[in-house]
Order: structure tokens, then sequence, then C-alpha cells
């Protein structure tokens, strides 16, 4: 990651920003311009990797069905979710003051499309282990 500070003085490099920021996210220019405006001494830009998640369709499927399984097998979503990390991703047992807890190797906040996917046919193939039927995708390119 960078990061580049353009002093307010350097009028011509935040003009450059501003016409790229209007041609190609419109939606965004106001707030910039606003911004830009309320500061006099220059605006700091950052430059990171993009990197790519589970899309909002992954997330979706993936919750509606956990939720679902969940209360199929006695236990909360978070405990289900909690199970499902475990057995996808590997788990670690830590001891603590309110005894020994199992935690996964692995957060679904740390997972892109493809892992998530993982996630998403370790909840299928558990789901059918104990006789609870998750139905495929309507949009299959999506989930895995």
């Amino acid at each position: 990651m960078i990061e580049i500070k353009i002093p307010a003085w350097h009028q011509h490099s935040v003009a450059h920003v501003m016409l790229f920021l209007k041609k190609h996210y419109a939606k965004h220019y106001d707030t910039a311009k606003q911004l830009i405006t309320e500061s006099p001494d220059g605006i700091e830009v950052e430059i990171r990797s993009l990197k790519k998640s589970r899309s909002r369709q992954q997330e979706n499927y993936y919750r509606k069905w956990c939720r679902a399984f969940a209360k199929h097998t006695g236990l909360t979503e978070g405990e289900m979710h909690e199970e499902l990390l475990c057995i996808c991703y590997g788990s670690e047992t830590t001891e603590t003051m309110f005894g020994m807890r199992r935690r996964p190797l692995k957060r679904s906040g740390d997972t892109k499309k493809d892992t998530y996917g993982e996630l998403i046919e370790t909840l299928i193939r558990v789901a059918a282990d104990m006789d609870f039927h998750v139905p495929p995708s309507e949009r299959e390119n999506d989930i895995v």
C-alpha cells in the first residue's frame, strides 16, 4: 500500500483526480468534491491491491441454509457457522479461563470467492450426512 499526499498548492494533480472520479465513479464525485473543498491543506490518496472477496449471492445463500441447518440440528446460527468453519478450514483448541475452546484456523471474513465456495460445499456435504438437504443454488456460478 502507498499513500500519496497531494498538497493544496498542487491544484493540477487534484484536478486530475477529480476528472478521473467524474468520468469513472460519478456517484462519488460530489462527496469527493466536498471533501476536497473542506481540505485546505490538500488531500491524501491511498492505493492498495484489490482483493476479490466473496459475492453477495454466496453470502446470502450460505447464511440462509446455515440458519436452516442450524435449526434442524438444534444449534444457533452462530454455533453452526463456527462448526462449519472448523470442519472446512481446520481448528485449534485453546485453553481459556472458561475451559477449552475450539476455534477455526480461518475466519470467513478472510476468504475469497473460491475459498468461501469451499465453506458452502462443506455446508452441503455435512448437511447431507445429517439427512438435511441443501438445494443447489439457482445461480451455481455465483456460489462456487
